[in-house]
């Protein structure tokens, strides 16, 4: 068993490191009062090759990497800014899975060089007004008619909708169909210059301030034929396969959540002093930051065992949701141990204790809540997954 990263990963964790450092960092705070989304930040990303770490060369990927190397790429990000996690989704780990596992040839050619590129912006839509953990009670529904599908329905909360060129949509093709989820099918979607279309900004949120998110309404959207993934009723099976890789980009970006809290905690309680000398010095602040250092590296260590086994092929559910789960905890909870280290500080936007607090709650929601996740975990625990 080899823990050590290789060569080619530390340098890829290094250049990850310093693009945030020094493209995300000096703007962080503007750009976070402002609520502001930078597409040529989605392209410098991808010209760095963030995008292409699961695409094949053909496509200008560089598959080599794989999840792994995604995994700590989106840590580095995420530990800078968690809105700035979110495209590793939007541009591949999401619509790359569908496309390169149930997706033809001409789909791959016609979108993912675009996404990897970060030329193209893309996302992907599951959740609706009403339905959320439950994905089969869904009611967007796709008609299929003599030279395209119509699309009617409605999705929320979805990152990146508004922006994007092209979207992953699950919609119903059979609403009769028994059991209900097989009557679910997956279309690519192009999301611009389509009357049918109307994707609007939520600008109503606690954070995750420069990832964009949206609603999305179809009204007799009329796709062609060929926006079809795969075949028809495939879409649920489609829709879990690619929780799977999201879920393990979620976890990876809460663990750098976790990590940034730690480190400005450090750094923080060596500054501040009280009663004479610094806090760090207090036993009761050296316990809450061992405990933060501890779930950061539990969580890493559940990360890159997911991410390793999801690069060998391997079926790892229970791994991607145990690493989610614990990770998305581990960043809620060392948010919660830097607000009391930070004090009155914390509470103030002068410091990034409070965007850290309201970022990390985002993971305990998307890609499956962490109930759901444990629900999850405890079915493999009774025996009901082979």
């Amino acid at each position: 068993m080899d823990f050590a990263l290789s060569e080619e990963l530390q340098m890829v964790r290094d250049m990850a490191k310093d693009f945030a450092e020094r493209e995300i960092l000096p703007n962080i705070e503007d750009d976070e009062k402002n609520h502001k989304f930078r597409p040529e930040l989605v392209k410098k990303m991808g010209e760095l090759g963030f995008f292409g770490t699961i695409v094949p060369e053909e496509y200008g990927g560089n598959p080599e990497l794989g999840f792994l190397g995604m995994a700590i790429m989106a840590e580095e990000v995420a530990r800078v800014s968690a809105s700035w996690g979110l495209p590793f989704n939007m541009q591949t780990v999401g619509p790359a899975t569908i496309l390169l596992k149930f997706g033809n040839e001409e789909q791959r050619k016609k979108y993912l060089p675009g996404l990897v590129s970060g030329e193209l912006i893309g996302c992907f839509a599951i959740t609706e007004p009403n339905s959320g953990s439950d994905v089969a009670s869904m009611k967007t529904t796709a008609k299929k008619v003599d030279d395209g599908y119509v699309l009617n329905g409605q999705k929320m909360w979805i990152s990146s909708a508004h922006v994007a060129h092209v979207a992953i949509v699950f919609a119903y093709t059979d609403t009769q169909a028994k059991p209900k989820h097989r009557g679910m099918s997956c279309f690519c979607i192009d999301m611009k210059d389509n009357p049918g279309i109307e994707a609007k900004a939520i600008e109503t949120k606690l954070g995750l301030f420069c990832a964009p998110t949206s609603e999305i309404a179809f009204s007799d959207a009329k796709v062609p034929l060929d926006a079809l993934v795969g075949e028809e009723g495939s879409g649920f099976k489609q829709c879990m396969t690619m929780l799977d890789r999201t879920r393990l980009s979620c976890a990876a970006r809460a663990v750098g959540v976790a990590r940034a809290c730690l480190e400005e905690s450090a750094k923080y309680a060596q500054e501040r002093t009280q009663f004479g000398k610094p806090i760090a010095e207090f036993e009761m602040i050296q316990d809450e930051l061992a405990q933060m250092s501890v779930r950061c590296e539990a969580a890493r260590l559940l990360v890159h065992r997911a991410a390793w086994l999801t690069d060998q092929g391997a079926r790892c559910t229970r791994e991607v949701s145990t690493a989610k789960y614990y990770a998305a905890e581990a960043a809620v909870a060392n948010a919660n141990e830097a607000m009391k280290i930070f004090g009155s500080y914390g509470y103030s936007s002068e410091y990034p204790a409070e965007r850290y607090l309201r970022d990390s709650k985002s993971y305990q929601v998307v890609e499956g809540t962490s109930n759901i996740q444990k629900v999850i975990i405890a079915s493999y625990v009774l025996g009901k997954h082979g």
